[in-house]
């Protein structure tokens, strides 16, 4: 669910907005998509102009020296019929602990986006007796502000206080890391600025789910740039009555949990099986930390496309065009992209018959992969009682969003910016 720029904004897949991401559809045969947001994917289709966020530091050098862990790192990730019918959205449960403690809480229908960075969880899905502590403003001393952050989507936003939590996945722990509770009370109503950017993503319905979990290639949702100057839409400083845009630095930052872990923490690998071209009533795959440090995620004979290491991006040559904002995002619903041949019905496009399409995927560096895809008519799809499809795609105007669809039968990773892999630094996408 990217929204502002590929990487560092927050993705969603929500049906018909969120950023150049995708489009959850629902139930209905003109359902719209959903993009997610990170800067960028759920459901969405469109990114959202935005100021790129300065990088926090310069990477390191190259390096291919990876440490080796033995902590459980594999995670269950499923697509399955959601409440409000939205296809492709693939979700998993997530533990948040009061920081140090055994107070817990598991909390299910969480999205996976690869587009967006950071844990955003609606604050009605946590347990009251679960008091997560805040990371106060700079007005705590005098008036005990807190933090609050806006999250734009190509769908729209989400608003909530900043707070602190331990966020257990598989084995693994991510300790006292920022994460967002959207609609969270101790905080105002959202910011005007914020207000004005869509569609109010504060309640589980337009959400589609329960929070949304990035683990995009970035470390921090907007890095440098906001910890340098107090950008609109990102992050605020709020007392009981009011908020005001606020810097905040990047280590108190929401940020992508995989990157504090003590292990596996440079990057993901999502494997799901194949899916049938009608589609299937539900896919079981995993989400596993970690590139090249356990034997469950060695790259093999995967190409490696390095990313922006701004705004995470690609390119694709598609239909004679190059598109430079190109990016994978498991967070969008669909497959985004321009054309001039397919017939559009809505938010989704329609052809007549199933049509079979190709493009090439490459890097600055000069790797690229050629990759075969399928476009089916969305309206038998969606008319279905299946909820996970490989071919359902939607019009974009200037960008290309490999959505879910392209994660089915394959082994995608994403790579961590500046952390070391086996093929060298991060960010990039290895298929």
């Amino acid at each position: 669910m990217t929204i502002r720029t590929l990487c560092r904004l927050p993705v969603i897949a929500v049906v018909l907005l969120l950023h150049a991401c995708g489009g959850g559809g629902s139930g209905n045969t003109t359902a719209s998509p959903a993009t997610p947001a990170t800067p960028a994917p759920s459901a969405a289709s469109t990114p959202a102009p935005a100021s790129a966020p300065a990088p926090a530091s310069a990477p390191p050098a190259a390096s291919n020296v990876v440490v080796q862990s033995t902590t459980p790192n594999v995670q269950p990730i499923q697509v399955t019929r959601i409440p409000t019918g939205t296809r492709n959205m693939l979700q998993t449960s997530v533990t948040l602990c009061v920081p140090d403690t055994n107070r817990c809480q598991t909390i299910d229908n969480i999205q996976v986006d690869t587009g967006s960075q950071g844990l955003r969880v609606l604050a009605s899905a946590l347990d009251p007796s679960i008091a997560l502590p805040f990371v106060t403003g700079k007005a705590g001393s005098a008036g005990n502000s807190a933090v609050a952050e806006c999250a734009v989507f190509g769908s729209g936003y989400t608003w909530g206080a900043v707070r602190q939590a331990d966020v257990r996945l598989a084995g693994q722990v991510a300790s006292a890391t920022s994460v967002q509770l959207i609609a969270d009370s101790a905080v105002p109503a959202a910011a005007t600025d914020c207000s004005q950017s869509g569609l109010p993503m504060l309640t589980a319905s337009n959400l589609r789910g329960n929070g949304i979990l990035g683990v995009g290639p970035f470390t921090a949702d907007c890095g440098g740039g906001c910890a340098a100057s107090a950008m609109p839409r990102w992050y605020y400083d709020c007392t009981s009555s009011a908020c005001s845009a606020t810097t905040v630095a990047v280590a108190q930052q929401v940020t992508n949990p995989v990157a504090r872990f003590a292990t596996d923490n440079n990057g993901v690998l999502i494997e799901l099986p194949a899916v049938p071209p009608e589609g299937a009533s539900a896919v079981a795959g995993t989400m596993t930390f970690g590139i090249g440090s356990q034997a469950n995620n060695l790259l093999g004979s995967a190409t490696v496309l390095k990313s922006n290491s701004i705004t995470g991006y690609v390119s694709t040559n598609f239909g004679g065009n190059d598109y430079g904002s190109s990016f994978i995002d498991s967070g969008s619903n669909g497959l985004f992209f321009p054309s001039t041949t397919l017939t559009s019905c809505g938010v989704w496009y329609c052809p007549a018959t199933t049509q079979t399409l190709n493009a090439t995927l490459s890097s600055a560096t000069g790797a690229s992969v050629g990759v075969s895809f399928s476009v089916a008519k969305s309206t038998t799809l969606l008319s279905s009682g299946n909820n996970a499809f490989s071919n359902l795609a939607g019009p974009a105007s200037g960008f290309f969003d490999w959505g879910l669809p392209f994660f089915y039968g394959r082994r995608v990773f994403t790579a961590l910016e500046g952390r070391a892999t086996p093929a060298g630094n991060g960010p990039y996408y290895a298929f």
